[in-house]
């Protein structure tokens, strides 16, 4: 593996699953695509709830409903490092002393691949509803997001079909989410929104913006949604185009850390994560609320619904 790999050379080569093994976690014993781990980032952590699909090179924790490539990994599991210095930890311990110099040892590929079949409005799957309705924000979700059908196919021509909702990044692919499933159908970018020419606002995730927006109706900021920490510095030059900024990033140290070197870059920017005060984030605040008004639906989990890459739909 070469001494000076980037981030993107990182998530393309390294296995996520090399990378748990070297730091001492080990998949339990089950079948298909997904590696199930108990949580490393969590520590009450029972039964196994992380999930690793090592093909996609995407992670998902179920006990906090978050989820992303190996860089967003460091950065929740390495909490005292930042963006480089996770860059740094991730190269250095998948390093093999048996490799040659400058050469790259790419992570494994195979044939697995998705395609989006179809894009349907919001509200006409019940599965899909109930989960944006779980997250208190089914309303608002109807004006910016899309059911997206599609199929992963293996390298055995095998195809599993499954559903979420989803929303379109700057390169044109399709973000998605469901209770089970966090990933990307493409190219992983920062989603975009413009309106106002001065005035932003900043997120870590769609969730949380559809959160900000449900409590802020007729706010008219442009709106910047980085999908992933990993793309911060993408969300930072975004940013520059605008001279007002409401940063509104996780409250945990991945965030915090984020906060910061986006609130150096741009010295003007203002942290409004006080809003979200003892909770993790807008969504959490949301969702609390939900519980207290009483109005949170119980969303009774189907045994036929797969534990992988989101709702299965036939196939």
């Amino acid at each position: 593996m070469s001494n000076s790999l980037t981030a993107k050379e990182i998530k393309e080569q390294v296995s996520l699953v090399d990378l748990l093994a070297r730091l001492g976690f080990h998949p339990v014993p089950k079948r298909g695509k997904e590696k199930m781990y108990v949580s490393m980032i969590r520590d009450n952590d029972v039964n196994p709830s992380f999930a690793v699909n090592d093909d996609l090179g995407v992670w998902f924790d179920h006990g906090i409903g978050k989820g992303g490539n190996i860089i967003d990994f460091g950065l929740m599991f390495w909490k005292n490092l930042d963006f480089n210095g996770v860059v740094n930890k991730i190269q250095n311990l998948c390093t093999l002393d048996a490799a040659p110099p400058r050469e790259k040892r790419p992570r494994k590929q195979t044939k697995t691949y998705h395609v989006v079949e179809r894009v349907k409005p919001i509200g006409n799957h019940p599965a899909i509803n109930d989960y944006l309705k779980s997250r208190g924000v089914y309303e608002v979700a109807k004006f910016y997001l899309s059911e997206v059908y599609y199929y992963m196919e293996d390298e055995k021509n095998v195809r599993k079909h499954y559903f979420a909702a989803g929303w379109l990044n700057e390169q044109q692919s399709w973000e998605v989410r469901n209770r089970y499933f966090k990933g990307c159908m493409g190219h992983k970018a920062i989603t975009f929104i413009p309106a106002h020419e001065k005035n932003a606002a900043v997120f870590e995730g769609f969730i949380d913006f559809l959160s900000w927006r449900f409590e802020n109706p007729d706010a008219t900021h442009s709106i910047i949604v980085l999908n992933t920490l990993s793309l911060l510095q993408q969300g930072i030059n975004k940013a520059k185009a605008f001279s007002s900024l409401d940063v509104y990033f996780d409250r945990d140290k991945a965030g915090i850390l984020a906060t910061r070197e986006f609130l150096k870059a741009l010295p003007y920017a203002a942290d409004r994560s006080k809003v979200y005060d003892g909770f993790n984030d807008y969504n959490d605040k949301i969702k609390a609320q939900l519980k207290i008004a009483g109005t949170d639906p119980e969303i009774k989990r189907s045994n036929s619904l797969p534990e992988g890459n989101g709702f299965s739909y036939g196939g």
